[in-house]
């Protein structure tokens, strides 16, 4: 199932709605970063000012450029860091549209489903980014005791985040919030083992980029036959 679902999807990467999704997701997380390292170079300047004074030393003036400097390569490397968790809660705001290519080419005759309130996209959003960002902050701790298995301990975290969060806005489209939660529950190792295989390729430059487009698929085709399997029932 995971894999037909992923091959599905992959067939699927140069419709021009999967296109839309990851330039307005990618354009944002980039707008984000920048207003981001904006506001932290203004936060210095403000504190710091033009001159500053330090023991034994004096006024100088070279302080402000110094910190100007170290902030901007902290910021590339947090960007790198999380540039793949906040372009995917970003992109997960317009999902909607992939998981609706998805189901025009490969389920029509599902029905229209009812269009998610903006502010309700946009809690979702944060939430998930919160989640996002948080847990791989404190995964930081777990990677530096256990150095061999960092790239493992990422790939089980973030697929198990990213399962959860893309089988859950593909099934609710269809079924609501709370039936969405117990179907994901109930199939919950299918769900963490499609989501390990969407964070695999999340530390490859680029191509991680094209994730939530190729997960958000990946997960509309997963809750379909999860669902055609339910209501075949046991015998089926």
């Amino acid at each position: 199932m995971i894999f037909t679902s992923f091959f599905k999807a992959l067939s699927q990467i140069g419709d021009r709605r999967f296109q839309r999704v990851l330039l307005i997701g990618v354009g944002l997380t980039l707008a984000l970063l920048v207003a981001a390292y904006a506001l932290f170079l203004g936060l210095i300047q403000w504190a710091v000012g033009d001159t500053s004074t330090l023991p034994l030393i004096g006024e100088v003036t070279w302080l402000n450029d110094l910190l100007g400097w170290s902030s901007f390569l902290l910021m590339m490397v947090l960007s790198a860091f999380l540039m793949v968790p906040v372009a995917s809660a970003i992109t997960s705001m317009f999902l909607e549209e992939v998981a609706q290519a998805v189901e025009d080419r490969h389920y029509p005759g599902q029905g229209p489903v009812p269009k998610v309130a903006f502010g309700d996209a946009l809690r979702d959003t944060v939430n998930f980014l919160g989640i996002l960002i948080g847990a791989n902050i404190l995964a930081l701790i777990a990677y530096a005791m256990l150095p061999p298995f960092a790239l493992f301990i990422f790939w089980a975290l973030n697929g198990y985040l990213l399962g959860m969060e893309y089988f859950q806005l593909a099934a609710m489209r269809r079924i609501g919030r709370a039936r969405a939660k117990e179907m994901r529950r109930k199939n919950r190792l299918t769900i963490w083992a499609a989501g390990t295989l969407m964070a695999m390729p999340l530390s490859v430059p680029l191509i991680n980029l094209v994730i939530p487009i190729l997960g958000a698929a990946t997960f509309t085709h997963i809750y379909h036959a999860i669902a055609a399997r339910s209501a075949r029932g046991p015998s089926g």
